[in-house]
């Protein structure tokens, strides 16, 4: 990965995109982590010496693309960690399921999850093991390719628990397109799950922050004029 998309930044934060295949931070698979990815920049463009200071606050599974802010300072970290503590640090999503979702139907589901850590997979349990787990998707679009029916969701994110829009679209809908650990088949490593939009409150500016990125590669391009309609609208 040469190319680092950088959406936004500042000298607190800086707002990129996580392409699928990269990990947000160094792990035990041997990829590329977009926390040493984005650190090499900075002491590049800035000439920093020494180690550069760089806070992950939230995460992306692998195999999953989309917008990351990161801290730039221990200060902004503390808070946007707070952001995330108190839910005032917002995740939407676009998601590809398998099967047919009526345009417009919307629906929450409230569920509670909890991890398998041998297995790296979310569990349903009860409230006594697991942690509450909310989301709300609507259906914005759907069609049918070579026999089989897709449907690409909007997906509003209330707690970000380990693997949980693809745990509970598999058990409640339908499961997301190439999720080989939730759903049926796996026909490319790249999962039909996007981090298309976040929204926060700066660390040191009394403002809002909200980023967007719609996503363009394989499988999203199946619903290329569906997204690229909803981009204008954004």
């Amino acid at each position: 990965m040469n190319d680092l998309n950088v959406i936004y930044e500042d000298n607190h934060i800086i707002v990129v995109e996580k392409p699928a295949g990269v990990l947000s931070q160094a792990g035990s698979l041997e990829l590329p982590d977009l926390l040493t990815i984005i650190k090499n920049y900075i002491k590049e463009k800035y000439q920093k010496p020494g180690n550069v200071f760089l806070g992950l606050v939230h995460r992306l599974d692998t195999n999953v693309g989309g917008v990351m802010v990161y801290a730039k300072t221990s200060k902004a970290a503390s808070r946007l960690s707070k952001e995330i503590r108190t839910h005032n640090f917002n995740k939407n999503y676009l998601a590809i399921v398998e099967g047919s979702v009526d345009i417009g139907k919307t629906e929450t589901f409230i569920d509670y999850l909890a991890k398998d850590e041998e297995n790296k997979s979310a569990y349903f349990t009860d409230e006594k093991k697991g942690k509450i787990s909310t989301l709300t998707y609507t259906s914005v679009a759907k069609k049918t390719i070579e026999n089989n029916d897709y449907s690409l969701l909007k997906i509003e994110l209330e707690t970000g628990r380990f693997h949980q829009i693809r745990a509970q679209l598999s058990k409640h809908l339908f499961p997301i397109i190439n999720d080989s650990k939730y759903g049926k088949k796996q026909m490319d490593f790249n999962l039909g799950l996007f981090a298309y939009n976040i929204n926060f409150k700066h660390p040191t500016l009394d403002k809002t922050m909200n980023f967007t990125l719609v996503p363009k590669d394989y499988p999203f391009d199946m619903f290329q004029t569906e997204l690229s309609l909803l981009e204008e609208k954004l």
